[in-house]
């Protein structure tokens, strides 16, 4: 059974009010966020998996989410980082407003089926304007993690 977003999401890999000026730079540094957990054995294809994907398409969903991810060898498993920028960044989102929020997440390739329902399940809690708005105003890692908690109860 696949754990709730916020069970996977460390106090080490949640961060408001980031700065950054590019969709480059807060892959980076997401990457890096992400590569602080020991499930990350090379942060560096991580980073290029994460920006391959990117490339593909872009990942801004709307409404100032972004949720970039990979599927990857980079990983040996699901590994989560959620971020809040302290300006928006352009992202070549679906709806064309620039990403306040974001949710970097890589795990195996071999992993796909629990990809997609993670992806599904980050979609899902940050759907709502009051969980973003949370996120947005959190001041603490503990606020971002009630927030994420009090989406997934519903």
């Amino acid at each position: 059974m696949l754990p709730s977003f916020a069970a996977l999401l460390s106090p080490e890999r949640a961060v408001s009010r980031m700065e950054a000026a590019t969709k480059a730079e807060v892959l980076a540094q997401g990457a890096a966020l992400l590569a602080t957990d020991p499930a990350v054995r090379d942060p560096a294809r991580l980073l290029a998996d994460l920006h391959a994907r990117e490339a593909m398409f872009s990942t801004g969903v709307g409404e100032g989410l972004a949720l970039p991810h990979a599927r990857t060898e980079a990983v040996t498993g699901t590994v989560v980082a959620l971020i809040t920028l302290a300006e928006p960044v352009d992202w070549g989102a679906l709806d064309g407003r620039p990403v306040d929020l974001v949710v970097v997440f890589a795990g195996p390739e071999a992993a796909r089926s629990a990809h997609i329902r993670l992806l599904a399940r980050i979609s899902h809690a940050l759907a709502r304007p009051d969980i973003r708005h949370a996120l947005a105003e959190a001041a603490t890692v503990e606020e971002v993690l009630d927030a994420l908690r009090s989406a997934e109860r519903g």
